[in-house]
Order: structure tokens, then sequence, then C-alpha cells
């Protein structure tokens, strides 16, 4: 299946459950927010509908023609994007960063310095929302970042942990694929 094939599956679909905890907790007016691995949009839309400014990031032009054509004007001076790699893109200051299923396909060399970025780029109180793959993941042996339980609870030391749920299951991906999925979910506040 092609990207086209996977922005058909997920366009439209309702923002991730990890965002929306993350909404629901940020108690100040709307500010600033990162999505990186953004796709068609389904985060970003949420993010921009609640007046979030939102800088959108998708290594894939495509999802990035997707996400602006979805954007009514009232709410385009509240977005931007960027086209390339969220490890490879020095990460501006935000109140939030979503990351929902893109930051395993991090490679794992790289993760360490994407995760010290986004850790650089919230202040105190700035949330991080998002999703990690665990070891038994069928991905797990792929070249993305996979981490054990401990090591993503040492990840965010020095975060309050607002969710933090653990899944294993048969699933199917956007694709229509069968996968055994190990997700960790995530929303943590900088302390």
């Amino acid at each position: 299946m092609s990207f086209s094939e996977f922005y058909n599956a997920t366009q439209g679909q309702p923002a991730r459950a990890t965002l929306l905890t993350a909404l629901e907790v940020w108690n100040g007016p709307p500010g600033h927010a990162l999505d990186l691995g953004c796709g068609a949009g389904r985060d970003t839309l949420e993010l921009l509908r609640r007046g979030w400014q939102v800088l959108a990031v998708d290594a894939e032009p495509e999802a990035l023609s997707r996400l602006e054509a979805q954007v009514d004007g009232e709410r385009r001076s509240l977005l931007r994007s960027h086209c390339g790699r969220f490890e490879a893109m020095p990460l501006p200051p935000a109140q939030l960063v979503n990351s929902s299923f893109a930051l395993p396909l991090c490679p794992p060399v790289a993760f360490p310095t994407l995760w010290q970025s986004i850790c650089t780029a919230l202040p105190g109180g700035g949330l991080f929302a998002g999703h990690l793959f665990g070891e038994r993941d069928d991905w797990a042996d792929n070249g993305i970042t996979i981490l054990r339980r401990r090591q993503l609870e040492e990840l965010l030391s020095g975060w309050e942990v607002l969710m933090l749920e653990e899944k294993e299951e048969d699933g199917i991906t956007a694709k229509g694929r069968n996968k055994h999925w190990h997700l960790f979910s995530v929303v943590a506040r900088r302390l």
C-alpha cells in the first residue's frame, strides 16, 4: 500500500486519545504545538480547531498537501508546515509536542538526541502526547526505535506521567495488514 492509500485510510479520522487527553489536562490558553509525523492531519486539525498555533512536520510532501487542503482560511494563519524528518530538524519552543505513532520511526541511533530536543523544546508545564513501541511489537526488528517498559519509565523521569497505557494485542494496521502491537500510549508534563 502506498502513502496515498494510508492517507486515504486515516484522513478524516478523529484525533488520537493521547492528544485529546493532553488537551483536557492543559490548563492555559492555546499555545504553540508541534505535531511530529502529522500524516494527513487528524491531530493537527484538532489543535487548530482549538486555537493552537501548530508546526506540522512530516517527511512526505503528500501528507502536508492533504493537511493544508483541509484547513480553512480562518485557521490557515495558525498553521506552519515543514517537510522533512523531525529528528533532523531543530525543534522550536512549544507548549505541546504531539507524535502519534511516529516517534518509533526515528532510527534508534538518533532517538536519544530527538528525545533531548523534545525535552528542550518544552518548558516546565509543557506536555508530550504520543506513542512508542515495545519489544514484542511485530515491527521490533525493522530498524525502528523500540523501548522496554523500564527504558520508557527512565525516559520519563523528570516528567509528571499523566497517562501511561501499555497495550499488547493482535490487530490490523491502517494499511489493512495483520500485526501484533506492543504499544505505549503516553501523556506527560515537564516538571
